[in-house]
């Protein structure tokens, strides 16, 4: 079952919406290929021949005739720090907010996931600088900070915020000291002076032995294929305030190879990294996120 934000009533609360989203794509698990996936926390692994027997759970083998050992959380637990982008451009469409939300409701269902796995979970804010950082962890009231940041991140009335992706992403890598999976959520509308920036940071992350998944946020029908109506129309830059009237038809072509060039180049460099790079339309499946989420947790393990 495909799962978008047109799926999503507004009125229900940012925890339910994460709960149904993570629970309905639990029960798909079971009717797919990616049923193999592990999506509960496992507190015991099998007892291997010739280890200690001190961490043996005799009550498990009292109930199933077989050796368990229980599994401490410096063990199973995974550390995740997921980090959204909300700077102005995160804003657009402007009348939907497409881009921040479907951030929003993802991170959400994420912390969720996380939370339901006892892997410990953290958020980061950021446009030019890091604006909110929370501790990683995994306890019920610290997932309730979390709802609590993120459920006001699409409503809240904001000046126009610059992006410097780079520079926050170099800033985390050395924030960061436990080896972790960092999730970025972000249209990668970066304000540094060139993409080397932005790659350099994002090798960064990976050399201080982090693991990254990115989904490159974007309004595909728009922002990659540039599909306007074919009249005189002003945009505006929601970053700089900069306005610009032009007949859409008239750049299409050069504007498409310009947003080609730039995602294809983002794409490869992620490759190189070996990190995740997902092409995430305002439009996605949320079960893609999750997806690549377990996929990238079963490698780590």
């Amino acid at each position: 079952m495909k799962i978008t934000q047109n799926d999503i009533k507004q009125s229900a609360s940012l925890e339910l919406l994460a709960r149904q989203l993570v629970e309905g794509f639990i029960t798909g698990l079971h009717k797919s290929p990616y049923h193999g996936f592990s999506v509960e926390f496992a507190e015991h692994r099998l007892h291997n021949e010739g280890e200690s027997t001190r961490h043996i759970d005799w009550k498990v083998y009292a109930r199933t005739d077989r050796l368990f050992t229980k599994r401490y959380e410096e063990e199973t637990n995974l550390r995740c720090l997921i980090a959204i982008d909300t700077s102005s451009s995160m804003y657009y469409p402007v009348q939907t907010k497409g881009k921040i939300r479907f951030a929003k409701f993802a991170a959400a269902a994420l912390g969720y996931l996380l939370h339901r796995q006892r892997d410990a979970v953290g958020l980061c804010l950021f446009s030019n600088e890091i604006q909110t950082l929370t501790s990683v962890k995994s306890t019920s009231s610290h997932l309730d900070k979390i709802f609590r940041t993120l459920n006001d991140i699409d409503t809240q009335a904001t000046t126009p915020k610059k992006t410097n992706v780079a520079k926050v992403l170099d800033e985390l890598a050395e924030k960061i000291h436990k080896r972790s999976l960092v999730i970025i959520f972000s249209d990668m509308f970066d304000n540094a002076e060139n993409t080397d920036d932005l790659f350099r940071a994002l090798q960064h992350l990976k050399h201080n032995k982090h693991e990254v998944i990115v989904f490159h946020v974007m309004d595909n029908k728009t922002e990659l294929y540039f599909d306007f109506d074919d009249r005189p129309m002003e945009f505006v830059d929601l970053e700089s305030g900069e306005r610009l009237k032009l007949n859409p038809g008239d750049v299409k072509e050069s504007y498409k190879a310009s947003a080609d060039h730039f995602h294809k180049a983002l794409k490869l460099k992620c490759n190189q990294y070996k990190i995740d790079f997902i092409e995430a339309d305002t439009q996605s499946d949320f079960n893609l996120i999750l997806q690549t989420y377990l996929i990238k947790r079963g490698r780590m393990r």
